[in-house]
């Protein structure tokens, strides 16, 4: 039997710890939170967890600009507490994955704080400075993610410089050795704490253009988002100068050199480029640097068949011998339910949804939530968090909409996320009907639908390991193959996808396929003879062939 990594076809479950769960009663979710949940998380049958960031932080962007890399930051917890969850997470045989920000810190961080103060201290090439135009105009044309410009003045040093992101979230220079050391180091000391991966945060970001070249401007029709939306100034450049640069590919090797040092750890790549399939091929070729990597491209409005079918398809012919990692929901955008279902069927569609996910080839991040079918909660202006939604109101309402506290209990204080009056955020209004208590009382539920499927496809090593090959896709269905060969044996498992909401037929002509039962999609019919599927309105068929 072939013995693969645990991180091959493992699904990974995002928790947002901010919303999972809060047992300090502070309106914010916390690690003890975690703790308390894990059990729950156990039970629905996902490989890992991946926690996005606890670090000590001022929290401007929400712990995705950390100030200490090495420290919890005390609204989640404290070592100990980290400590319990790891051990809690072993004993449920979960695997535990951080988040690491390395494209950039702080403001705060010691480092930039150093840095800042003039030209000639220890750190005064650990971020990317640059001299004003003679016009006193920043050094280039580049913009941040969050709107407008990617540089700020800083009157100590008389220079700019560089932010991506927040202007409070100043860019590391990564062409500096010791910062990749420093880097490097903060990373290692999790890995002593014994964490299981790494989700690298925007990590294509670590390098900028020596030269500081303007990016070329983007036609109109061009710009479509990874992340962002179309009004926002960052969607009308190609950044092919500001991130993505030549240098990045080694760092990954540095990065996946540490990594081999610690035997099954993982390293999974979040990437945002002008062509990201071809970077997460790039990233994750051979086996000297990412070991998976994933994108926005299926994060996208589009979740029709034939998209879906040309972005797998279009990563296929680039990966080589690389592995993927599919997402369809995570903390920057609308939630699934909400981007791809009708509202009168969420509930179907939201299982096919999360099943379709876990039969491609690859791993699979899923978000807190998706096992409930959640929609997007809608924030008042009032309400809102996040400095990027704040900023674009209302044609861009931000993140704070998929970021809302888990719905625990249905008839408790904010549905059993926290007990303070006041949580970070809101619980969504109709979230409370979709709570867990709820839906563990109901066999029809999304989350029983979600624990069946992941249940049998821990028996399927196709599903897990093989091969995909699409053989049909319109505005009705996505079929396609997977195929798996061990110990001379193949096996093979059709997958026809019903995206409608009406039976469909589907001509099989093969006397020796069989229907494959456990996975929770009972609609599914095939004729005696074997010549015609009938798959349900929004159903699977998965057929032996």
């Amino acid at each position: 039997m072939d013995i693969q990594p645990w991180w091959r076809g493992a699904v990974i479950y995002q928790i947002y710890p901010r919303s999972f769960m809060d047992a300090s009663q502070d309106g914010i979710g916390d690690l003890k939170g975690i703790i308390n949940k894990l059990p729950y998380v156990n039970s629905l049958g996902v490989d890992a967890i991946w926690i996005s960031p606890f670090f000590k932080s001022p929290m401007k962007d929400f712990g995705y600009d950390i100030s200490d890399y090495r420290e919890i930051d005390p609204m989640f917890g404290t070592m100990a507490d980290f400590e319990q969850l790891m051990t809690t997470a072993k004993t449920l045989d979960l695997k535990v994955i951080i988040d690491q920000v390395l494209s950039h810190t702080s403001d705060q961080h010691l480092w930039f704080t150093e840095s800042r103060q003039d030209s000639t201290n220890d750190k005064a090439d650990w971020y990317v400075w640059a001299d004003a135009n003679e016009d006193g105009t920043p050094p280039n044309n580049w913009l941040s993610i969050f709107g407008g410009c990617a540089w700020q003045w800083e009157p100590r040093r008389q220079q700019y410089f560089l932010h991506n992101f927040l202007t409070s979230q100043p860019d590391l220079n990564f062409h500096n050795i010791n910062v990749r050391k420093a880097v490097l180091d903060n990373v290692e000391f999790w890995l002593k704490l014994g964490v299981d991966g790494f989700r690298l945060d925007a990590i294509n970001f670590c390098f900028h253009d020596k030269q500081l070249r303007d990016n070329p401007a983007k036609a109109v029709e061009d710009r479509q988002g990874r992340g962002f939306s179309e009004d926002n100034p960052y969607a009308f450049q190609y950044h092919y100068y500001n991130n993505t640069q030549p240098e990045n590919i080694e760092f990954m090797e540095e990065i996946r050199s540490l990594m081999d040092q610690y035997p099954g750890v993982v390293t999974l790549g979040e990437i945002s480029s002008e062509d990201s399939l071809h970077t997460m091929a790039e990233y994750t070729q051979g086996d000297k640097r990412l070991h998976m990597a994933y994108s926005f491209e299926l994060l996208t409005p589009d979740g029709s068949p034939q998209y879906i079918r040309n972005t797998v398809e279009a990563l296929e012919d680039k990966l080589a011998d690389g592995w993927p990692c599919w997402a369809i929901g995570n903390h920057d955008v609308t939630r699934v339910a909400t981007r791809w279902a009708q509202a009168e069927t969420i509930r179907q569609q939201s299982k096919m949804f999360n099943a379709l996910l876990a039969s491609l080839r690859g791993s699979v991040c899923t978000y807190q939530g998706e096992e409930l079918g959640l929609i997007e909660a809608d924030i008042n202006f009032a309400d809102l968090q996040d400095p990027y939604g704040i900023t674009f109101w209302p044609t861009f309402k931000g993140r704070d909409g998929c970021r809302t506290p888990m719905p625990w209990q249905k008839n408790e204080v904010n549905a059993g996320f926290s007990e303070s009056r006041t949580p970070w955020l809101p619980v969504g209004s109709a979230h409370a009907n979709e709570a867990v208590d709820i839906q563990e009382q109901k066999s029809d539920s999304v989350l029983a639908a979600y624990r069946t499927f992941l249940g049998w496809r821990k028996s399927q090593l196709c599903l897990q390991y093989g091969d995909i090959n699409f053989i049909e896709s319109d505005d009705e269905k996505l079929v396609f193959i997977r195929s798996y060969q061990e110990d001379k044996q193949q096996e093979k498992i059709l997958v026809v996808a019903n995206f409608t909401d009406k039976a469909i037929e589907y001509p099989i002509n093969d006397k020796a396929a069989k229907l494959l039962a456990g996975h929770g999609f009972a609609e599914v019919t095939l004729s005696a003879d074997t010549e015609n599927l009938t798959v349900g309105a929004f159903q699977i068929a998965y057929l032996s062939v």
